[in-house]
């Protein structure tokens, strides 16, 4: 079925009414593709062609000689196919130098000996391209209803690419990141390779906010592959793909790419929400997991689905996605919509990402088990940059396509035993309430990364607040009645390691308010306060009263 032929200045002079026409010059642009024919007859008509329009002229232009080898610069800088020039009317032959102009270009100029009917070389033309437009538009309704039907009857993109080479006639490429690429015909080991390379290098990661939906990539001199991804909650998982030649046309096969990409993105959704049936098994070890239920790791490893090493282990990452709704009034129907988009999305960025995973929805929350087999390539630094990766992926969707609805995230320390995984659940939300809490520790996931915190949130309050009213609160009190941010001042004085001019500058005051500030410091807590073990305790307090003054606005 081939719709994507273009007709051209050879197919053209073959038709009837150019019986009597003759190609006076350009003979080596005779393959210019025709999108329209039209008559023009005034000197500037730059602004009124188009590329690949055929020009029609009784040569007006031609009687006067200044300006016409500039007309005829103007067809050819506007990428028009070829002018065709009446004689008998205005004109009887064409200078030399614009049959040289011509050639040089391989701009077609066809000359009608005698005068002709324009009106009828536009009717038969125009006649020729509109129907051939509406058989491709037939083709492409043909096409679009046999999609249709295949992603109806099976989930196997197998089925999508057959069809598209049975309509293209072209070898047609697909790539995936979740699974193995298909290649109808076989493509050799060599060139297979070349576009595997090219997909995880400018495809995968594709911003599709700077980006075209269609790709280029040069195999050789004669052979391009014109390349779609395929895009799902905004995400690149796959592209489809078939090999042209570089000139060729590709308009009609671009429609194709676009419809099958678009099938091939449907099939995936459809597989993820299939998937998503069928975790019951993974629910349960989960709470068998955070239960304790289970004691032995290889059991564990095993109901997993992962194959029990004999040298190397795994590094596992349990953690939290939680979903904030802040738009009041949200029906529970689309508060279960988004959860379920989320949970479909998490889903395929770590199969993506090739990580073995367990996934469990309750509520607003989305609890997390991931494993990565430990090689030379493959760390636990890296388990932790894949998932914040993936972290970024999944608050960036919510950020642009769910309205105020908030991604808080954490995961406990990466460890090698599936059966830590309550120790790291625990740890995952006391970085949750560390992140939402603290500002400066906003976007931070992991527990490992915490610092201090780690300490701080482990401590009972009961000894925290003690702790910090032994040490700050005749600071406290002062800033209550006389206003001077004694507490502030001491932090920022602290967090410069002393340096006055810092200090004030990070205050915005002037250094002798600075000076003030620090002669009362001295004065209500004596001058020691720099000593190094008294420094560390006021340190020690100055983040535990921020973070129980921000876990107090939060909770009201």
């Amino acid at each position: 079925m081939r719709n994507d032929r273009v007709f051209t200045i050879k197919d053209i002079l073959a038709r009837p009414v150019f019986a009597k026409a003759r190609l006076a010059a350009g003979k080596e642009g005779t393959s210019r593709q025709v999108g329209w024919v039209h008559v023009l007859e005034i000197t500037n008509v730059s602004p009124f062609v188009s590329p690949h329009d055929l020009i029609l002229s009784t040569g007006l232009w031609l009687q006067s000689e200044e300006g016409r080898e500039e007309y005829l610069l103007q067809l050819i800088r506007s990428e028009a196919a070829g002018l065709c020039v009446e004689f008998g009317t205005s004109i009887h032959g064409i200078p030399e130098e614009l049959i040289e102009l011509a050639d040089r270009h391989q701009f077609p100029l066809i000359v009608f000996e005698q005068p002709v009917r324009f009106v009828e070389i536009t009717q038969d033309i125009h006649a020729l391209l509109i129907n051939h437009q509406h058989q491709l538009l037939k083709s492409l309704e043909t096409y679009s209803r046999q999609l249709q039907q295949r992603t109806l009857q099976s989930t196997d993109i197998s089925a999508l690419l057959h069809l598209l080479h049975e309509y293209a006639a072209k070898p047609v490429v697909y790539i995936s990141s979740m699974e193995p690429g298909s290649f109808v015909p076989e493509l050799t080991s060599e060139t297979q390779q070349a576009i595997y390379t090219w997909y995880e290098q400018e495809v995968e990661h594709l911003d599709l906010n700077d980006s075209d939906t269609e790709l280029w990539f040069h195999l050789d001199e004669e052979q391009v592959l014109l390349c779609h991804p395929v895009v799902c909650f905004g995400q690149v998982f796959s592209a489809v793909g078939m090999i042209v030649h570089p000139t060729a046309p590709v308009e009609y096969l671009k429609l194709l790419l676009d419809y099958t990409a678009k099938a091939a993105a449907a099939l995936t959704l459809r597989s993820q929400f299939l998937e998503e049936k069928m975790v019951r098994n993974q629910n349960e070890l989960i709470q068998d997991l955070m239960n304790g239920n289970i004691l032995h790791e290889e059991q564990a490893q095993t109901r997993m689905g992962l194959r029990l090493l004999v040298k190397g282990q795994y590094w596992f990452a349990g953690g939290v996605i939680e979903m904030e709704h802040r738009l009041k009034g949200i029906g529970r129907e689309r508060m279960e919509s988004n959860h379920q988009d989320i949970l479909v999305l998490l889903r395929s960025l770590l199969k993506k990402n090739n990580l073995s995973s367990l996934i469990m929805l309750k509520n607003n929350q989305v609890y997390v088990c991931c494993a990565k087999e430990e090689s030379k390539t493959s760390t636990r630094n890296q388990l932790v940059k894949l998932l914040e990766g993936i972290l970024g992926d999944v608050k960036r969707f919510a950020n642009r396509n769910l309205k105020q609805v908030v991604i808080h995230a954490g995961f406990g320390k990466i460890r090698n035993r599936l059966t830590g995984m309550p120790d790291s659940l625990r740890e995952a939300y006391q970085v949750i309430e560390v992140s939402r809490s603290v500002d400066r520790l906003e976007h931070i996931h992991f527990y490992e990364r915490m610092g201090i915190y780690q300490m701080l949130k482990a401590l009972p309050q009961s000894f925290l607040q003690p702790f910090v009213n032994d040490h700050l609160g005749v600071l406290i009190e002062h800033d209550r009645t006389h206003h001077l941010r004694l507490v502030e001042t001491l932090d920022v004085f602290l967090q410069n390691f002393g340096s006055k001019r810092d200090a004030a500058a990070q205050l915005f005051i002037h250094r002798q308010t600075l000076y003030n500030r620090l002669e009362k410091l001295a004065e209500l807590m004596g001058p020691d306060f720099m000593d190094q073990e008294r420094r560390i305790c006021l340190e020690m307090a100055l983040l535990a009263h921020a973070m129980i003054e921000d876990e107090q606005d939060f909770s009201s």
